[in-house]
């Protein structure tokens, strides 16, 4: 096992009548910004719910955080938190809404030329506003992580920047607040958090066990639990045990002491910022790719995801990797999500315009151990057209 330091000071407040919570972990904050996204929250009664918790507040809103969150967008929420001196910020969404408030955060302070530096220089925050967030999509796990993913229209990137500055200072986690999500929305969710293990899991052993068990638990309990939800979002025992899978997926729990890889991610954002290809879609298609384009480099971990995640004992080695990609592709296109790039419109064509975009930014290799190179990429990629 790897040497590791473990940190999250995430407060989470889990389950029925969480609500009533909120005022007191706001204190002693006055000025708060409600942020929001496309506005669902109006139409399923939560926004409502969550102002008459914030009365004793004054709360300046700003809504239309895209599914994506866009830079220029988050620009628009800086300006409004700098001209109020807002204190702090709640994020009531799915994660795309929590990168959101993490990015708005930590430009807020940033004055040493283009917050977008952040995310394509790597540059430190140095000062961030605190936020807290109320969960209405699981998925990304952003609500107890450190992380943040945003796109910029102008350049068509999506990049992302960690910071420990990021963490929320609580997430009210309600299963009941995602009862209403479209089935769509659910099949992300179900996916993004199942690739979030994979990236930290199907690497290389490290002599983890406890960390190899953790990541597998969450693995079978979201291939048993998953299509419950995707069939039912209102079924609350199923969609808690998912929620909960996809904040333990990226809390930093599964990934102490282990490699990890996110070349999958790395990947799948490219596909995101030029097609717009939902996040957990693009997931979908890379990792299969990815897994035949480096099936020897990864055989002892894959071989392992087979027998303990599908129970894939028979045949040779070569065979049994087979039939687990080909088991996660079914569990994939079980909740709708097509793997195929040719489902998508992608052709060749696309495919060299995200290696030439990798080798523009100087990404000549990268994931575990440096192993997925441009040629990887791009055969990645064709095995999926």
């Amino acid at each position: 096992m790897r040497n590791f330091e473990f940190y999250n000071p995430v407060k989470v407040m889990f389950g029925t009548d969480q609500l009533k919570k909120l005022s007191a972990n706001l204190t002693p904050f006055k000025k708060i910004l409600l942020l929001y996204g496309g506005g669902s929250i109006k139409k399923n009664g939560i926004y409502k719910k969550v102002n008459e918790e914030l009365s004793n507040f004054t709360v300046f809103e700003f809504g239309g955080i895209e599914a994506n969150p866009r830079y220029e967008t988050a620009m628009k929420a800086v300006e409004l938190i700098k001209n109020e001196n807002i204190e702090f910020i709640l994020a009531v969404g799915g994660g795309s809404v929590i990168d959101a408030a993490k990015f708005i955060a930590a430009a807020r302070f940033y004055e040493n030329g283009d917050p977008w530096d952040i995310l394509a220089k790597n540059k430190t925050v140095n000062k961030s506003l605190p936020i807290g967030c109320i969960l209405t999509l699981p998925a990304t796990g952003s609500e107890m992580n450190m992380g943040s993913v945003i796109t910029r229209n102008s350049t068509n990137e999506k990049l992302s920047f960690l910071s420990p500055l990021s963490y929320p200072k609580f997430a009210i986690l309600m299963p009941e607040f995602a009862a209403s999500l479209p089935q769509r929305q659910v099949a992300n969710g179900i996916v993004d958090s199942f690739v979030h293990v994979i990236e930290q899991y199907v690497t290389y052993p490290a002599d983890a066990p406890l960390q190899d068990r953790f990541a597998e638990s969450i693995l079978k309990t979201l291939i048993e639990e998953g299509p419950k939800v995707y069939e039912n979002p209102a079924d609350y025992n199923a969609m808690s045990n998912l929620m909960w899978c996809s904040t333990m997926a990226l809390n930093g729990t599964i990934s102490t002491g282990v490699p990890s890889d996110w070349s999958v991610h790395m990947i799948g954002h490219e596909l995101t910022a030029l097609y717009e290809i939902d996040h957990a879609r693009t997931l979908a298609i890379v990792l299969p790719g990815i897994w035949k384009a480096l099936r020897n480099e990864k055989k002892e971990k894959l071989l392992q995801y087979a027998a303990r995640v599908w129970n894939i004992y028979g045949g040779t080695d070569n065979e049994k990797i087979e039939k687990a990609i080909q088991k996660t592709v079914d569990f994939f296109e079980s909740l709708g999500i097509d793997t195929q790039l040719n489902k998508y419109n992608i052709n060749k064509e696309s495919i060299k315009l995200i290696v030439e975009r990798f080798e523009n930014r100087g990404w000549k290799v990268f994931g575990d151990r440096q192993l997925v190179t441009l040629e990887i990429v791009k055969k990645a990629l064709e095995y999926q057209l």
